[in-house]
């Protein structure tokens, strides 16, 4: 075989194996070796080689009972190094925008169900709104969590709004919920008046990063204080956004 023939199945080979760890991505209570080349396409003796190499570099892993794969403990690792990358990278826009506007600025990725919080650049006004790094935020109440849920597609913003909706136990309206999102898609702007914690107010916006998650830039305020400048804060989150979208290599 010549070195070009080594190469075409060397890539081949990646890009089946990219495959199966994208399909146990989306299925995280594991797959057996038979779903999963159901789903890739490919012969089961084929998967069963490809996941035996992932196994050995701990990508993923057998379930306690054996009979599933799932993602392993160095995907999390890795995925922890790029969260701590983004963060790095967005800091500098963060201090900027928190500067420019006295006002705290937070940084959250969308996981699972929630928003959670990577950093925050606290204001500098006495009554100023604080959330510590790790705390999860929900989804259809916060200016952060509907900048996420509008990026992506309708229907899996759906599920994951109705189910938000379903832990509450409270009642919701998927249709009026669905035009918001689409007028925040339009805007590139979410707003949460009130609604998630009485007495503060936020505006925020969502970006991909190079791997395709979803993170998004919000300023919280009292409100009071944010319906005086509500303009003002708009303004400067929009010139933080396209900073950190052309940063990202977004649009």
């Amino acid at each position: 075989m010549s070195d070009s023939d080594h190469g075409r199945s060397g890539i081949q080979v990646i890009a089946r194996a990219a495959a199966i760890l994208r399909v146990l991505r989306d299925n995280t209570e594991g797959m057996s070796l038979g779903q999963i080349a159901d789903r890739v396409e490919l012969p089961r003796s084929t998967v069963q080689r490809i996941v035996g190499a992932l196994q050995a570099e701990r990508l993923v892993i057998a379930t306690s009972s054996g009979g599933s794969i799932r993602l392993g403990p160095e995907i999390t690792a890795l995925s922890e190094a790029t969260r701590y990358n983004v963060v790095e990278e967005c800091r500098l826009h963060l201090s900027e925008l928190s500067r420019r506007l006295g006002e705290t600025a937070d940084l959250s990725v969308l996981r699972g169900a929630g928003m959670i919080f990577l950093d925050q650049v606290p204001g500098t006004h006495r009554l100023r709104t604080i959330s510590a790094v790790g705390d999860v935020f929900p989804l259809t109440t916060t200016a952060n969590g509907r900048a996420a849920l509008a990026l992506l597609p309708e229907a899996e913003a759906r599920s994951l709004v109705e189910a938000e909706w379903k832990r509450a136990h409270q009642p919701g309206d998927w249709m009026a919920f669905a035009r918001m999102l689409t007028d925040i898609r339009s805007q590139g702007i979410a707003e949460d008046a009130d609604e998630h914690t009485i007495g503060i107010s936020a505006l925020g916006g969502a970006f991909r990063d190079r791997n395709g998650e979803i993170h998004a830039i919000s300023v919280p305020v009292p409100t009071p204080r944010f319906l005086a400048m509500r303009g003002t804060v708009e303004a400067e989150l929009r010139v933080t956004l396209d900073r950190v979208r052309q940063h990202f290599g977004g649009s």
